[in-house]
């Protein structure tokens, strides 16, 4: 035993977990060795998220034993984990909205001064030397409220390097990650696998995957498929065992509005005290235009104001050849717009409500007559479950039971169900697998067959470059250039997202 634990840092044997008496992982045995990046991958619903709960204490096995360090884990807790050196960065970000950065950052383990209390200094200084090692630009004394998305992930990131580390899980880290901080993210994870620590990294973006794993397990339906180093596989292999089938094309054909169209939306001079200067920009019916920029740059709040979330300064917008000045998400609900929010937990789903009424939160009036009418509102749920492959025990079940990319669809369908003729997508695939991201991708391109505009905020280069016949990017709060036709790349884009052109 005493070699086997030199050699094997973690060793999970038919390990098994089952939600009343449904197995969701079934005899899963992995072998982790020290100092490598184990990419575990597989579609949502696969039993990614719930192997990893088995292993940090957030959840207990309903069968098989773990492993660590030649001691066999039972009845751990997540405290118990961290002090034994397992670290976790989740997906759904776990920070108190009204604390700030360095709070936040050793929110449990505060340094202290010998007589007792928290010493600021020193968490305001180590928590800026954390976030410098990240290249994030981030001031300690913000508050998380304030944060964008991707800000809250690098708070998290640095949070979970303050805990010594042995064993460190990272679910979907470089969602919302720009291509520069992912570059960073990889060095940081490089530095730590160099000093022995171990990294098991879940990921649906197989390119980075190949790029930072050394090896990668596959799981399908939460059972074991395959345990290869990275190298012997390509993405296209990786889907297919993902899918159990081959993913011959991701993104349906391009299309474009006739040069006729009818212009949707116009916005010209938009300002917004604080967040956006002079934008002008327009969309035709029947367009996705996408939106591209580093972290920082106005996407969100561009798509936030168009929704009512944050009033005018000066500027106009015409939509549907009517002014456009939405004081709530209401009034924008009115008009025709839906929107996906890139914080899907903050502001996109309630996770404690069932999947029907989430359907409809945005909706609700509908299937009122005068009271809510819950057979049409569990039927409506039924349907968005059948049309969109929600995997899901049943339109009654709570969204927090669900995968991420489940939510996400969710997500999706209450937009959809208000009938919109203007949707909103920011990051539409953010912890989507790549079969279910296909699907999304599909969905959006009937939306637009079907008359419906799009703009599509990414911060996957890929995904508007394969979605968009116009891309729009923006640098600093306003739009730093267009590209469209043979202009659409990935370095054409970085030029006008970093200034260089």
């Amino acid at each position: 035993m005493p070699e086997k634990a030199a050699a094997i840092l973690l060793e999970t044997d038919s390990l098994a977990k089952a939600y009343d008496g449904v197995p969701v992982l079934s005899g899963i045995s992995i072998q982790v060795r020290p100092g490598i990046i184990l990419g575990i991958i597989g579609e949502n619903g696969a039993g990614k998220s719930t192997f990893t709960k088995c292993l940090n204490g957030m959840t207990q096995p309903s069968g098989g034993r773990v492993v660590f360090l030649g001691e066999e884990l039972r009845d751990l807790s997540v405290a118990g984990a961290i002090a034994k050196g397992i670290v976790t960065i989740p997906q759904e970000f776990n920070l108190v909205s009204d604390l700030n950065v360095y709070e936040n950052i050793f929110l449990g383990h505060e340094p202290r001064y010998a007589w007792g209390l928290l010493d600021r200094p020193a968490m305001r200084a180590k928590a800026r030397e954390l976030l410098s090692t990240l290249n994030a630009q981030l001031d300690p004394e913000r508050r998380i409220a304030t944060l964008s998305v991707a800000e809250k992930q690098m708070v998290e990131i640095a949070k979970a390097l303050t805990s010594p580390c042995r064993l460190l899980i990272m679910d979907e880290p470089t969602t919302v990650l720009n291509q520069r901080e992912v570059a960073t993210l990889f060095t940081v994870m490089r530095r730590l696998r160099n000093q022995g620590t171990s990294i098991l990294y879940i990921s649906h973006k197989l390119k980075e995957v190949r790029d930072i794993c050394d090896e990668v397990v596959v799981l399908r339906d939460g059972q074991f498929i395959s345990h290869d180093p990275a190298s012997a596989l390509d993405e296209a292999e990786m889907a297919r065992r993902m899918v159990g089938r081959d993913m011959s094309q991701l993104f349906p054909p391009k299309g474009a509005p006739p040069a006729d169209a009818e212009c949707i939306l116009d916005v010209r001079g938009l300002r917004v005290t604080g967040l956006l200067h002079d934008v002008s920009f327009s969309l035709r019916r029947g367009e996705i235009l996408g939106f591209a920029g580093l972290v920082g740059s106005g996407r969100t709040e561009l798509a936030e104001t168009l929704y009512g979330l944050h009033p005018v300064q000066s500027g106009s917008i015409t939509l549907f050849g009517r002014p456009y000045r939405p004081a709530s998400p209401a009034q924008a609900i009115a008009a025709g717009l839906a929107y996906l929010s890139e914080d899907r937990q903050g502001s996109g789903v309630l996770v404690d409500f069932s999947v029907a009424n989430n359907v409809t939160l945005s909706s609700l009036r509908q299937y009122c007559r005068p009271f809510i009418s819950k057979s049409r509102e569990n039927a409506r749920a039924r349907h968005y479950i059948d049309a969109f492959h929600i995997k899901a025990p049943g339109y009654d079940a709570p969204l927090r039971s669900l995968s991420g990319g489940n939510q996400q669809k969710v997500a999706i369908a209450k937009g959809l169900d208000t009938a919109p003729k203007l949707f909103i997508f920011d990051e539409p695939t953010r912890g989507i697998d790549i079969n279910a991201k296909s699907e999304v991708y599909a969905f959006i391109r009937r939306l637009v067959d079907q008359g419906i505009s799009c703009l599509l905020i990414s911060s996957d280069l890929e995904e508007v470059i394969g979605m968009c016949s116009r891309i729009a990017v923006m640098r600093a709060g306003s739009i730093a250039g267009e590209v469209s036709g043979d202009h659409i790349n990935e370095e054409e884009i970085m030029y006008l997202a970093t200034g260089v052109k």
